[in-house]
Protein backbone atom coordinates (compact mmCIF):
# COMPACT_ATOMS: atom_id res chain seq x y z
CA UNK A 1 0.00 0.00 0.00
CA UNK A 2 1.29 3.31 -1.08
CA UNK A 3 1.93 6.31 1.75
CA UNK A 4 -0.86 7.98 -0.26
CA UNK A 5 -3.45 5.06 0.40
CA UNK A 6 -2.18 4.65 3.79
CA UNK A 7 -2.92 8.46 4.15
CA UNK A 8 -6.44 8.58 2.16
CA UNK A 9 -7.39 5.29 3.99
CA UNK A 10 -6.66 6.99 7.31
CA UNK A 11 -9.02 10.42 6.30
CA UNK A 12 -12.24 7.88 5.71
CA UNK A 13 -11.63 6.24 8.70
CA UNK A 14 -11.47 9.72 10.67
CA UNK A 15 -14.40 10.38 8.61
CA UNK A 16 -16.55 7.50 9.83
CA UNK A 17 -15.57 7.50 13.15
CA UNK A 18 -16.45 11.15 13.64
CA UNK A 19 -20.40 10.42 13.82
CA UNK A 20 -19.80 7.49 16.23
CA UNK A 21 -18.01 9.37 18.54
CA UNK A 22 -20.38 12.16 18.73
CA UNK A 23 -23.25 9.37 18.96
CA UNK A 24 -20.78 7.66 22.19
CA UNK A 25 -20.67 11.12 23.83
CA UNK A 26 -24.56 11.95 23.38
CA UNK A 27 -25.47 8.30 24.91
CA UNK A 28 -23.31 8.99 27.70
CA UNK A 29 -26.18 11.60 29.38
CA UNK A 30 -24.37 14.46 29.05
CA UNK A 31 -22.92 17.34 27.29
CA UNK A 32 -19.05 17.56 26.40
CA UNK A 33 -17.65 20.52 26.14
CA UNK A 34 -13.44 20.85 26.06
CA UNK A 35 -11.43 23.72 27.85
CA UNK A 36 -8.53 25.30 26.15
CA UNK A 37 -6.74 26.35 28.76
CA UNK A 38 -3.13 27.76 29.51
CA UNK A 39 -2.29 27.39 33.15
CA UNK A 40 1.25 27.23 33.04
CA UNK A 41 3.65 29.19 31.14
CA UNK A 42 4.26 32.93 30.33
CA UNK A 43 0.42 33.85 30.34
CA UNK A 44 -0.91 31.61 33.05
CA UNK A 45 -1.72 34.58 35.18
CA UNK A 46 -4.18 35.16 32.79
CA UNK A 47 -5.45 32.37 31.85
CA UNK A 48 -5.62 30.79 34.83
CA UNK A 49 -8.95 32.69 36.56
CA UNK A 50 -10.33 32.73 32.86
CA UNK A 51 -10.22 28.67 33.54
CA UNK A 52 -11.34 28.99 37.18
CA UNK A 53 -14.75 31.34 35.71
CA UNK A 54 -15.45 28.46 33.59
CA UNK A 55 -15.17 25.83 35.61
CA UNK A 56 -17.27 27.61 37.94
CA UNK A 57 -20.05 28.48 36.02
CA UNK A 58 -20.00 25.13 34.26
CA UNK A 59 -20.44 23.27 38.23
CA UNK A 60 -22.74 25.79 39.24
CA UNK A 61 -24.90 24.67 36.49
CA UNK A 62 -24.71 20.96 37.24
CA UNK A 63 -24.57 21.00 40.83
CA UNK A 64 -27.69 24.09 41.07
CA UNK A 65 -29.61 22.61 38.17
CA UNK A 66 -28.29 19.25 37.33
CA UNK A 67 -27.07 20.25 33.74
CA UNK A 68 -28.83 22.64 31.26
CA UNK A 69 -32.18 21.49 31.12
CA UNK A 70 -31.22 18.55 33.03
CA UNK A 71 -28.68 17.48 30.99
CA UNK A 72 -24.94 17.21 33.06
CA UNK A 73 -22.27 18.50 31.35
CA UNK A 74 -18.73 17.02 31.44
CA UNK A 75 -16.08 19.24 31.18
CA UNK A 76 -12.40 18.66 30.41
CA UNK A 77 -9.32 20.85 30.43
CA UNK A 78 -6.45 20.41 27.87
CA UNK A 79 -3.47 22.65 28.37
CA UNK A 80 -2.09 24.96 25.66
CA UNK A 81 0.18 27.37 27.53
CA UNK A 82 -1.25 29.98 24.86
CA UNK A 83 0.46 28.49 22.16
CA UNK A 84 -1.04 27.83 18.84
CA UNK A 85 0.45 24.64 18.21
CA UNK A 86 -0.20 22.94 21.32
CA UNK A 87 -3.75 24.42 21.18
CA UNK A 88 -4.04 22.72 17.72
CA UNK A 89 -3.04 19.33 18.99
CA UNK A 90 -5.51 19.95 21.75
CA UNK A 91 -8.85 20.33 19.49
CA UNK A 92 -7.57 17.57 17.13
CA UNK A 93 -7.67 15.34 20.62
CA UNK A 94 -10.63 16.57 21.57
CA UNK A 95 -12.79 16.83 18.90
CA UNK A 96 -13.38 12.76 18.41
CA UNK A 97 -15.31 12.43 22.31
CA UNK A 98 -18.07 14.34 21.19
CA UNK A 99 -16.96 18.03 21.17
CA UNK A 100 -19.91 20.30 19.60
CA UNK A 101 -17.89 23.50 20.82
CA UNK A 102 -14.93 25.36 21.36
CA UNK A 103 -13.42 28.53 23.05
CA UNK A 104 -9.84 28.48 21.73
CA UNK A 105 -9.10 31.54 24.29
CA UNK A 106 -6.46 32.35 22.23
CA UNK A 107 -6.74 34.53 18.40
CA UNK A 108 -3.41 32.01 17.20
CA UNK A 109 -5.26 29.43 17.93
CA UNK A 110 -9.09 30.86 16.31
CA UNK A 111 -7.07 31.19 13.16
CA UNK A 112 -6.32 27.67 12.98
CA UNK A 113 -9.38 26.70 13.67
CA UNK A 114 -11.55 28.52 11.58
CA UNK A 115 -10.75 26.78 8.43
CA UNK A 116 -11.63 23.40 10.05
CA UNK A 117 -15.00 24.34 11.77
CA UNK A 118 -16.84 23.68 8.46
CA UNK A 119 -15.86 20.03 7.95
CA UNK A 120 -15.30 19.05 11.47
CA UNK A 121 -18.64 21.12 11.93
CA UNK A 122 -17.77 22.40 14.82
CA UNK A 123 -18.89 25.96 16.60
CA UNK A 124 -16.01 27.66 17.61
CA UNK A 125 -17.03 30.68 19.91
CA UNK A 126 -14.30 33.41 20.09
CA UNK A 127 -15.58 35.78 22.66
CA UNK A 128 -14.34 39.33 21.98
CA UNK A 129 -11.48 37.91 20.31
CA UNK A 130 -9.83 36.04 16.90
CA UNK A 131 -10.74 36.98 13.27
CA UNK A 132 -13.09 40.53 13.19
CA UNK A 133 -13.71 39.58 9.60
CA UNK A 134 -15.77 36.10 11.04
CA UNK A 135 -18.57 38.19 12.43
CA UNK A 136 -20.30 38.00 9.30
CA UNK A 137 -22.27 34.89 9.61
CA UNK A 138 -23.22 34.65 6.08
CA UNK A 139 -19.47 34.26 5.35
CA UNK A 140 -18.78 31.84 8.49
CA UNK A 141 -21.53 30.09 9.66
CA UNK A 142 -19.29 27.84 12.02
CA UNK A 143 -17.56 30.65 14.08
CA UNK A 144 -19.05 33.06 16.67
CA UNK A 145 -17.23 36.23 18.36
CA UNK A 146 -20.34 37.92 20.65
CA UNK A 147 -20.59 39.80 22.25
CA UNK A 148 -17.99 42.59 20.42
CA UNK A 149 -15.10 42.15 18.22
CA UNK A 150 -11.48 43.95 18.46
CA UNK A 151 -12.73 46.41 15.76
CA UNK A 152 -15.78 47.47 17.68
CA UNK A 153 -13.63 47.55 20.70
CA UNK A 154 -10.85 49.61 18.79
CA UNK A 155 -13.56 52.02 17.93
CA UNK A 156 -15.33 52.44 21.07
CA UNK A 157 -11.87 52.75 22.63
CA UNK A 158 -11.93 56.19 20.02
CA UNK A 159 -15.16 57.23 21.20
CA UNK A 160 -13.79 57.70 24.78
CA UNK A 161 -11.12 59.22 23.64
CA UNK A 162 -12.74 61.80 21.78
CA UNK A 163 -15.31 62.30 24.83
CA UNK A 164 -12.28 63.23 27.01
CA UNK A 165 -11.30 65.45 24.50
CA UNK A 166 -14.05 67.49 23.43
CA UNK A 167 -15.37 65.62 20.73
CA UNK A 168 -14.29 64.04 17.53
CA UNK A 169 -13.07 67.45 15.90
CA UNK A 170 -10.77 67.87 18.81
CA UNK A 171 -8.97 64.63 17.81
CA UNK A 172 -6.77 66.41 14.84
CA UNK A 173 -3.44 66.76 15.79
CA UNK A 174 -3.82 64.46 18.73
CA UNK A 175 -0.95 61.64 18.99
CA UNK A 176 -2.12 57.99 19.79
CA UNK A 177 0.15 55.15 20.47
CA UNK A 178 -0.79 51.52 20.27
CA UNK A 179 1.87 49.07 22.31
CA UNK A 180 0.83 46.10 21.13
CA UNK A 181 1.44 42.33 21.23
CA UNK A 182 2.95 41.03 18.06
CA UNK A 183 1.11 38.59 17.03
CA UNK A 184 -2.89 37.92 15.48
CA UNK A 185 -4.10 39.20 18.51
CA UNK A 186 -1.83 42.13 19.13
CA UNK A 187 -2.39 43.19 15.45
CA UNK A 188 -6.19 43.07 15.04
CA UNK A 189 -7.13 46.76 16.13
CA UNK A 190 -4.47 48.29 13.96
CA UNK A 191 -6.64 48.46 10.54
CA UNK A 192 -9.46 50.58 12.65
CA UNK A 193 -7.27 52.48 14.41
CA UNK A 194 -5.73 53.61 11.12
CA UNK A 195 -8.77 53.97 9.51
CA UNK A 196 -10.08 56.49 12.24
CA UNK A 197 -6.85 57.60 12.44
CA UNK A 198 -7.37 59.11 8.59
CA UNK A 199 -10.50 59.95 9.02
CA UNK A 200 -10.24 62.55 12.18
CA UNK A 201 -6.72 63.31 11.31
CA UNK A 202 -5.10 62.18 14.80
CA UNK A 203 -1.38 60.74 14.54
CA UNK A 204 -1.16 57.15 14.91
CA UNK A 205 1.96 55.23 16.19
CA UNK A 206 2.04 51.67 16.31
CA UNK A 207 4.97 49.68 18.24
CA UNK A 208 4.91 45.94 18.51
CA UNK A 209 6.17 43.87 21.40
CA UNK A 210 7.56 40.78 21.19
CA UNK A 211 6.56 37.57 22.64
CA UNK A 212 6.33 37.20 25.56
CA UNK A 213 7.07 40.96 26.40
CA UNK A 214 9.08 40.92 29.78
CA UNK A 215 11.44 43.13 27.44
CA UNK A 216 9.98 46.53 27.01
CA UNK A 217 12.74 49.26 27.33
CA UNK A 218 13.13 50.14 23.78
CA UNK A 219 9.38 50.41 23.16
CA UNK A 220 8.85 52.81 26.06
CA UNK A 221 11.89 54.75 25.05
CA UNK A 222 10.19 55.59 21.83
CA UNK A 223 6.67 56.37 23.83
CA UNK A 224 8.82 58.66 25.82
CA UNK A 225 10.11 60.41 23.01
CA UNK A 226 6.54 60.87 21.41
CA UNK A 227 4.77 61.80 23.97
CA UNK A 228 1.61 60.50 23.40
CA UNK A 229 -1.62 62.50 24.35
CA UNK A 230 -2.92 58.73 24.65
CA UNK A 231 -1.75 55.21 24.70
CA UNK A 232 -4.13 52.07 23.65
CA UNK A 233 -2.44 49.11 24.88
CA UNK A 234 -3.21 45.33 22.86
CA UNK A 235 -1.17 42.72 25.63
CA UNK A 236 -1.35 39.55 27.29
CA UNK A 237 -0.25 37.84 30.67
CA UNK A 238 3.01 39.24 31.45
CA UNK A 239 3.57 42.10 28.67
CA UNK A 240 0.68 44.12 30.43
CA UNK A 241 2.14 43.83 33.72
CA UNK A 242 5.64 44.91 32.10
CA UNK A 243 3.88 47.67 30.02
CA UNK A 244 2.08 49.51 32.97
CA UNK A 245 5.30 49.36 34.94
CA UNK A 246 7.49 51.02 32.44
CA UNK A 247 4.36 54.05 31.70
CA UNK A 248 4.43 54.28 35.79
CA UNK A 249 8.23 54.69 35.80
CA UNK A 250 8.48 57.33 33.57
CA UNK A 251 5.77 59.18 35.24
CA UNK A 252 3.16 58.98 32.18
CA UNK A 253 -0.45 60.25 33.58
CA UNK A 254 -2.11 56.92 34.23
CA UNK A 255 -5.84 57.53 33.32
CA UNK A 256 -4.78 58.49 29.89
CA UNK A 257 -3.47 54.77 29.33
CA UNK A 258 -6.12 52.67 28.28
CA UNK A 259 -5.85 48.57 27.94
CA UNK A 260 -8.22 46.60 25.76
CA UNK A 261 -10.31 44.27 27.57
CA UNK A 262 -7.44 41.48 27.64
CA UNK A 263 -5.03 44.24 29.37
CA UNK A 264 -7.18 44.89 32.18
CA UNK A 265 -7.04 42.77 35.18
CA UNK A 266 -5.99 41.96 38.38
CA UNK A 267 -2.82 40.29 37.27
CA UNK A 268 -2.26 43.23 35.24
CA UNK A 269 -2.13 45.96 37.95
CA UNK A 270 -0.80 44.15 40.93
CA UNK A 271 2.50 44.34 39.94
CA UNK A 272 2.81 47.73 39.39
CA UNK A 273 1.78 48.52 43.13
CA UNK A 274 0.64 52.39 43.42
CA UNK A 275 2.51 53.06 40.07
CA UNK A 276 -0.98 51.50 38.33
CA UNK A 277 -3.49 53.84 40.27
CA UNK A 278 -5.37 55.59 37.89
CA UNK A 279 -4.84 53.32 34.57
CA UNK A 280 -8.04 52.45 32.43
CA UNK A 281 -9.06 49.26 30.30
CA UNK A 282 -12.07 48.40 27.91
CA UNK A 283 -14.57 45.88 28.91
CA UNK A 284 -17.56 44.75 28.18
CA UNK A 285 -18.65 43.38 31.59
CA UNK A 286 -18.69 44.65 35.09
CA UNK A 287 -16.03 43.37 37.64
CA UNK A 288 -16.57 42.64 40.98
CA UNK A 289 -19.02 39.65 43.00
CA UNK A 290 -22.14 41.58 43.86
CA UNK A 291 -24.28 39.70 41.65
CA UNK A 292 -26.46 36.56 42.40
CA UNK A 293 -24.77 34.32 40.29
CA UNK A 294 -22.09 34.62 42.67
CA UNK A 295 -24.14 33.77 45.60
CA UNK A 296 -25.28 30.93 43.81
CA UNK A 297 -21.53 30.06 43.20
CA UNK A 298 -21.04 30.42 47.05
CA UNK A 299 -23.95 28.13 47.90
CA UNK A 300 -24.20 25.41 45.47
CA UNK A 301 -20.46 25.03 44.94
CA UNK A 302 -18.18 26.60 47.47
CA UNK A 303 -20.06 25.77 50.59
CA UNK A 304 -19.38 22.00 48.89
CA UNK A 305 -15.73 22.52 48.84
CA UNK A 306 -16.16 22.17 44.84
CA UNK A 307 -14.63 25.40 44.03
CA UNK A 308 -12.34 26.41 40.99
CA UNK A 309 -10.06 29.11 43.63
CA UNK A 310 -10.17 30.88 46.56
CA UNK A 311 -13.57 32.48 47.40
CA UNK A 312 -11.76 36.26 47.84
CA UNK A 313 -11.01 35.49 44.09
CA UNK A 314 -14.44 35.60 42.94
CA UNK A 315 -15.57 38.86 41.12
CA UNK A 316 -11.77 39.02 39.68
CA UNK A 317 -12.17 40.40 36.01
CA UNK A 318 -10.90 37.44 34.48
CA UNK A 319 -12.81 34.77 36.72
CA UNK A 320 -16.20 37.31 35.56
CA UNK A 321 -15.13 36.71 31.93
CA UNK A 322 -14.68 33.08 32.63
CA UNK A 323 -18.49 32.81 33.99
CA UNK A 324 -19.45 34.73 31.43
CA UNK A 325 -17.84 33.07 28.51
CA UNK A 326 -19.51 29.81 29.80
CA UNK A 327 -23.00 31.52 30.34
CA UNK A 328 -22.71 32.61 26.68
CA UNK A 329 -21.98 28.86 25.67
CA UNK A 330 -24.69 27.31 27.78
CA UNK A 331 -27.56 29.80 26.45
CA UNK A 332 -26.66 28.63 23.21
CA UNK A 333 -26.74 25.43 24.21
CA UNK A 334 -30.16 25.77 25.66
CA UNK A 335 -31.58 27.53 22.99
CA UNK A 336 -31.15 24.93 20.95
CA UNK A 337 -32.35 22.35 23.00
CA UNK A 338 -35.74 24.35 23.53
CA UNK A 339 -36.14 25.45 19.80
CA UNK A 340 -35.50 21.11 18.83
CA UNK A 341 -37.15 20.08 22.43
CA UNK A 342 -34.11 18.01 23.52
CA UNK A 343 -34.04 16.21 26.44
CA UNK A 344 -30.39 15.03 25.29
CA UNK A 345 -27.47 16.50 24.41
CA UNK A 346 -27.64 18.39 21.17
CA UNK A 347 -25.60 17.90 17.92
CA UNK A 348 -23.51 20.32 16.47
CA UNK A 349 -25.89 21.37 13.45
CA UNK A 350 -28.30 22.09 16.44
CA UNK A 351 -25.98 23.94 18.58
CA UNK A 352 -24.97 26.04 16.18
CA UNK A 353 -28.57 26.95 15.29
CA UNK A 354 -28.61 27.96 18.83
CA UNK A 355 -25.71 30.24 18.61
CA UNK A 356 -27.01 31.92 15.79
CA UNK A 357 -30.36 32.91 17.39
CA UNK A 358 -29.24 33.69 20.75
CA UNK A 359 -31.14 36.39 22.41
CA UNK A 360 -30.26 37.41 26.12
CA UNK A 361 -32.55 39.84 27.59
CA UNK A 362 -32.25 41.91 30.89
CA UNK A 363 -35.00 39.74 32.30
CA UNK A 364 -33.23 36.48 30.97
CA UNK A 365 -30.15 37.70 32.41
CA UNK A 366 -32.11 38.62 36.15
CA UNK A 367 -32.56 34.96 36.04
CA UNK A 368 -28.94 34.22 35.52
CA UNK A 369 -28.40 35.92 38.32
CA UNK A 370 -26.13 38.38 35.76
CA UNK A 371 -28.53 41.56 35.21
CA UNK A 372 -26.20 44.56 35.24
CA UNK A 373 -23.03 42.35 34.76
CA UNK A 374 -23.23 42.02 31.37
CA UNK A 375 -25.11 43.27 28.26
CA UNK A 376 -27.82 41.56 26.18
CA UNK A 377 -27.01 39.52 23.74
CA UNK A 378 -28.82 39.24 20.16
CA UNK A 379 -26.98 36.94 17.29
CA UNK A 380 -28.19 36.89 14.03
CA UNK A 381 -27.50 34.73 10.89
CA UNK A 382 -26.06 37.98 9.17
CA UNK A 383 -24.54 39.18 12.52
CA UNK A 384 -22.42 36.51 14.82
CA UNK A 385 -20.74 39.53 17.04
CA UNK A 386 -24.54 40.62 17.63
CA UNK A 387 -26.17 43.30 17.33
CA UNK A 388 -26.16 45.78 20.41
CA UNK A 389 -22.96 44.75 21.78
CA UNK A 390 -21.07 47.88 23.66
CA UNK A 391 -17.89 48.50 25.77
CA UNK A 392 -17.55 51.12 28.79
CA UNK A 393 -13.94 51.61 30.49
CA UNK A 394 -12.88 50.50 33.84
CA UNK A 395 -10.05 51.96 35.63
CA UNK A 396 -8.18 50.84 38.74
CA UNK A 397 -7.95 52.78 42.04
CA UNK A 398 -5.29 50.95 43.98
CA UNK A 399 -7.84 48.47 45.04
CA UNK A 400 -10.27 47.23 43.06
CA UNK A 401 -11.73 48.05 39.53
CA UNK A 402 -14.88 50.55 38.98
CA UNK A 403 -16.62 51.43 35.88
CA UNK A 404 -15.68 55.26 35.35
CA UNK A 405 -17.74 55.75 32.27
CA UNK A 406 -21.56 54.64 30.28
CA UNK A 407 -21.92 52.08 27.77
CA UNK A 408 -20.14 53.12 24.58
CA UNK A 409 -21.62 51.74 21.13
CA UNK A 410 -19.01 50.73 18.77
CA UNK A 411 -19.05 53.27 15.24
CA UNK A 412 -20.73 50.70 13.64
CA UNK A 413 -20.72 52.70 10.26
CA UNK A 414 -17.00 52.01 10.00
CA UNK A 415 -16.74 48.82 11.51
CA UNK A 416 -19.70 46.88 9.59
CA UNK A 417 -18.47 47.81 6.23
CA UNK A 418 -15.08 47.33 7.06
CA UNK A 419 -16.02 44.06 8.61
CA UNK A 420 -17.94 42.85 5.21
CA UNK A 421 -15.44 43.95 3.16
CA UNK A 422 -12.86 41.76 5.81
CA UNK A 423 -15.50 38.62 5.56
CA UNK A 424 -15.15 38.74 1.55
CA UNK A 425 -11.76 38.63 1.36
CA UNK A 426 -11.18 35.89 3.94
CA UNK A 427 -13.75 33.85 3.27
CA UNK A 428 -12.59 33.99 -0.72
CA UNK A 429 -9.04 32.60 0.39
CA UNK A 430 -10.96 29.88 2.29
CA UNK A 431 -12.69 28.87 -0.90
CA UNK A 432 -16.39 29.45 1.14
CA UNK A 433 -19.48 30.69 -0.52
CA UNK A 434 -21.67 33.82 0.51
CA UNK A 435 -24.68 32.24 2.08
CA UNK A 436 -28.67 33.92 1.74
CA UNK A 437 -29.00 34.50 5.26
CA UNK A 438 -33.25 35.25 4.65
CA UNK A 439 -33.00 31.31 3.20
CA UNK A 440 -32.67 30.48 6.97
CA UNK A 441 -35.00 32.21 8.56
Amino acid sequence: MTRRTLVIAALVAAVALAPLATAVAQQSGSIYIPLLVYRTGAYAPSGIPNANGFQDYFNLLNERDGGINGVKLTIEECETQYDTKQGVECYERMKGKGMVLVNPYSTGITYQLIPKAPGDKIVVHSMGYGMTASADGRWFPWVFNFPMTYWSQASAFIKYVAAQEGGLAKLKGKKIVHVFHNSPYGKEANPTLETLSKQHQFELTLLAVDHPGQEQKATWLQVRRINPDWIYLSGWGVMNGVAVKEAAAMGYKMDRMVGNWWSGSESDVVPAGDGAKGYKSMTFHAPGANFKVHQDLIKHVYDKGKGATKKESLGEVYHNRGMINAMLNAEGIRTAMVKYNLKAAPNSEQVRWGFENLVLTDATLDKLGMKGMVRPVKVTCENHEGLNGQAAVQQWDGKAWKVVSDWIDPIREVVRPKLEEAAVQEGGKLGYTKRDCSKEK
